[in-house]
């Protein structure tokens, strides 16, 4: 397994569609590993294949609610989506304070349906069909947005938008430029207007 560069705004090659996966491959399941070690390493808890510059429609995630341990902490629960599609998002909505391993450091709230119907495939080539919702639903979308070209950011004002992009600017250029410690969404939750 090998920890692979993450791609960081501006970027261009953040904006690319991500293709289709034609078959789940060792070739696939290698990158599957290399990127559950580098979404851990970052930390995250969430990774799309683009944010790796492999533009293919691949993510994986881990909100670490797996089965609790002797303590009744919970646990390690690695997810893999593969050629995800959103079927049936609610029109009831939520909102987030998400952040993004390509926009490191920062965080803002953004509204998204509070939950979907989902289809994805795994990497046992295994299909899947599944409501989800929460923190669950919230960190696919915000998955899925890579896989198009979109970033977190893409859903605020401009306003708020030019002021995350100026405060990377800002600790790039003072030497402090984010690790990549963000999280591809965060745990706050808002019920929205």
């Amino acid at each position: 397994m090998a920890i692979l560069p993450i791609l960081e705004v501006p970027d261009p090659r953040l904006r690319r569609i991500s293709e289709p996966v034609a078959a789940v491959t060792d070739e696939i399941r290698t990158l599957i590993a290399d990127m559950f070690e580098t979404m851990y390493d970052a930390p995250g808890i969430g990774l799309a294949a683009a944010q790796v510059d492999v533009p293919i429609r691949l993510l994986v995630m881990d909100l670490g609610d797996g089965p609790e341990d002797a303590e009744g902490n919970p646990g390690p629960n690695p997810r893999v989506f593969i050629n995800p599609e959103i079927l049936e998002p609610s029109e009831d909505h939520s909102v987030f304070n998400e952040g993004c391993l390509s926009v490191p450091d920062q965080y803002a709230d953004v509204e998204r349906p509070a939950h979907v119907r989902a289809r994805w495939m795994d990497e046992h080539g295994v299909q899947h069909d599944a409501q989800l919702d929460g923190l669950l639903s919230t960190c696919l979308q915000h998955e899925m947005d890579h896989l198009n070209g979109i970033l977190f950011i893409d859903h605020l004002s401009r306003l708020k938008r030019d002021m995350v992009l100026k405060k990377i600017e800002k600790a790039r250029a003072g030497g402090s430029a984010g690790s990549g410690s963000a999280r591809p969404a965060g745990s706050r939750r808002k019920a929205a207007a």
